[in-house]
């Protein structure tokens, strides 16, 4: 999303939208290079100058639990920067052998 996008949400403010924006400081797609929000740029403050009511930043559950509470009763549209950590936590990642795929298949429809 760009800035151009995000001024047009904060104009229209329709009341079924809420922007989240997980924020780890860094670009993950390019090399995790730091961002902008890891120096001094504050995406809150930002949304607010665009013409977000409510926007909030959020650094741990209880403030995302508040948020969540917020977003099906709101009269405004939303802004949310929740501040996540740049680590990779461990994947569970479904398996990828075709043979183990196949007879696993094979057997849910019970052909052996």
């Amino acid at each position: 999303m760009g800035l151009g996008s995000l001024a047009t949400i904060g104009v229209q403010r329709p009341p079924n939208l809420a922007v989240t924006v997980f924020d780890n400081g860094h670009y993950g797609e390019t090399g995790m290079q730091q961002s902008h929000t890891a120096e001094r740029v504050e995406l809150v403050a930002a949304a607010r100058a665009c013409g977000f009511k409510e926007a909030f930043d959020i650094v741990d559950e209880l403030g995302l639990r508040d948020f969540a509470a917020q977003i099906h009763n709101a009269a405004t549209a939303l802004f949310a920067r929740v501040a996540i950590c740049a680590d990779e936590p461990p994947r569970v990642l479904p398996p990828r052998d075709g043979l183990l795929l196949k007879t696993r298949f094979r057997r849910a429809i019970g052909i052996d």
